[in-house]
């Protein structure tokens, strides 16, 4: 019988071999993707890591309280250049910022590895790296240490001996004192105010190492701001503070009279504290037309917040701490800012 050419090839077995090779490309083509998604999801998972310990490492670092004290210390740095007659454009500028940057993140660092358990307590906090054990206290102390003794060495060496002896006596200060006193008394807030208020003082510090009239000016502005600002968090978070047992006002006098007494009693000295510059010559009259108003609009935004007093929906109260928690915010840039556009002297380049 004759056959086609197509049984030919079916009874030489070239059909079952191309059917095998087929089959063998298709299982390496599976494998390779296989492969490729197994080694694209490696890589995403490494990256997702890497991503946590940097977003871990922003917050023990508190990065967005950093960035507002080397803001305040950039101001505090600026004006002592201005009464100097220097430019600040030039790398002491760089050293004096990074140094106190680094003090900062450590002080950050310390603060939450000894409030790793009250932190875990509050609902605000429980998530942070240490209290939810995603940094270890040994990880979490060494990188404390090592930030403040190096950023304070840092300073001594690119500015002067005492910018770095201040700025780490302010991390003791904060660290070692008011942290732990605030699971003791209601006056750490007080004395909290003083490591709060030092860094435009450090900043004037690296240019001019004196305690001159002008820096301790820029500290009382800190320290009188801090005091509305501390009560607004204070009121808003009460309920998280009284879990964890840290004493402040808003816990220890819950219908808010203390609370409201004391952040309109310091909004009120904030006027003539912030005017203090231009009684000093520091500034012109324009700053101090800028800060009249400034301080009149955190004045009343704090005088909201005295309705806390009032038998209102909580909802409402928190709204009004939440207000002057961002007015506060804002203020301090801003005054800053009029404060330099408006600061008397002469730079020679």
């Amino acid at each position: 019988m004759a056959h086609s050419t197509s049984d030919l090839r079916h009874s030489h077995g070239i059909f079952p071999v191309r059917s095998l090779l087929a089959t063998l490309q298709r299982g390496i083509l599976e494998e390779m993707a296989m492969s490729t998604t197994a080694s694209l999801a490696s890589h995403s998972t490494a990256v997702a890591q890497r991503h946590s310990l940097v977003a871990d490492y922003s917050e023990l670092f508190k990065l967005r309280v950093t960035l507002m004290v080397v803001i305040t210390a950039a101001a505090g740095y600026y004006l002592a250049c201005l009464k100097s007659g220097i430019s600040p454009l030039h790398m002491q500028f760089v050293n004096a910022m990074v140094g106190i940057a680094a003090v900062t993140c450590g002080s950050a660092a310390l603060n939450q590895a000894l409030e790793r358990r009250t932190d875990a307590m509050m609902h605000r906090t429980r998530m942070r790296p240490m209290a939810a054990q995603r940094i270890g206290l040994a990880h979490g102390l060494v990188l404390g240490l090592g930030t403040i003794i190096g950023g304070s060495i840092y300073l001594a060496f690119t500015t002067n001996l005492p910018t770095g002896y201040l700025t780490l006596l302010t991390a003791v200060g904060y660290v070692a004192f008011y942290t732990p006193l605030k699971r003791m008394t209601m006056a750490a807030t007080f004395l909290g105010a003083f490591p709060g208020a030092v860094p435009p003082l450090i900043g004037w510090t690296a240019v001019r190492p004196n305690f001159e009239w002008e820096a301790i000016a820029l500290f009382a502005i800190l320290f009188v701001w801090q005091f509305p600002h501390f009560e607004a968090i204070g009121w808003l978070y009460r309920e998280d503070y009284a879990k964890a047992g840290i004493k402040v006002t808003a816990v220890a006098s819950p219908r808010g009279r203390a609370t409201a007494a004391q952040a309109l009693f310091y909004a009120i000295v904030m006027i003539p504290a912030s005017l203090w510059p231009v009684w000093l010559h520091m500034t012109g009259v324009l700053y101090g037309v800028v800060a009249t108003v400034l301080g009149l609009g955190y004045l009343w935004y704090t005088l909201r917040f005295t309705k806390i007093v009032k038998p209102i929906a909580a909802s409402e109260s928190r709204a009004y701490a939440r207000d002057l928690l961002r007015a506060s915010v804002i203020y301090l840039p801003l005054l800053l800012a009029a404060m330099m556009l408006d600061a008397n002297g002469h730079i020679h380049y």
